[in-house]
């Protein structure tokens, strides 16, 4: 004897029934909800990978969650998946922000910087503090016409011991800024550290605000221009790096 139930026998529990239409409307109510909008255009096909750094760039202390961050523990792995990633073969890297942790931002720079497949910033608002050496960290960079760059010198916040040795370090952190900058970029390291240390030029503070077409006369931006110029511009060094590279050679 045989214990258990058929399939016809109707005492057996039912399963239940999946309804289609159910699910798309999660589906629906989930992108409204993340994205504010129904659809998205499908970036599956796409061999560049387009990445934001917006509001404040967030080290190694948690902002408030008012706060509109960029964490630098998501991009760096991000990057890291980019560059091993066969199937992008850019990035293109859009920053409004208003700077942030120096470190972390630093951090980000030097990880664009380093990566062997082509990269483009768009600078669109704003790019200012430790935004400046992020916007300079790509192949090639690009400036809204009415974007801003705030250049001013290192900031502490918290405890700051008033000691010969908190000045120096104040100092050393300030020149790495400096030289990733200038080395980064066609700006001279005496122009930066003009604009850098200018007075009057911002309230209460010393340093200059940098508006697109005087960030490009300047040589820390490359070109003035949006979103069409940049991809136009990427997808260029993209076809010059599979020509650059030997045959039988991927993409990584």
């Amino acid at each position: 004897m045989m214990y258990g139930t058929s399939d016809n026998d109707p005492q057996a529990p039912q399963q239940p029934e999946k309804n289609p239409q159910k699910e798309q409307k999660s589906d629906l109510v989930e992108k409204i909800q993340e994205l504010g909008q129904t659809s998205v255009p499908d970036m599956g096909q796409s061999n560049i990978h387009c990445m934001t750094i917006v509001g404040q760039i967030e080290g190694h202390m948690q902002l408030p969650p008012q706060n509109k961050t960029t964490k630098y523990e998501h991009i760096i792995p991000q990057l890291v998946a980019i560059e091993q990633n066969p199937k992008i073969e850019g990035l293109l890297l859009v920053l409004n922000t208003v700077g942030g942790d120096v470190e972390a931002g630093l951090a980000i720079s030097e990880m664009v910087a380093s990566m062997s497949k082509p990269t483009v910033t768009l600078v669109l608002g704003g790019g200012h503090s430790i935004g400046v050496p992020i916007a300079v960290a790509a192949n090639y960079a690009y400036i809204a016409e009415t974007a801003t760059m705030t250049i001013h010198p290192v900031r502490l916040t918290g405890l700051v011991i008033g000691v010969p040795q908190t000045f120096e370090y104040l100092d050393k952190m300030q020149e790495r800024v400096i030289n990733f900058v200038t080395k980064h970029s066609s700006v001279s390291e005496e122009k930066f550290k003009e604009l850098m240390f200018s007075k009057g030029n911002l309230t209460r503070d010393i340093g200059t605000n940098v508006v697109g077409t005087d960030a490009v006369s300047y040589g820390l931006i490359d070109e003035v221009g949006g979103i069409g110029q940049a991809l136009a511009k990427l997808n260029e060094l993209i076809d010059q790096y599979k020509k650059d590279k030997p045959e039988g050679d991927v993409i990584q």
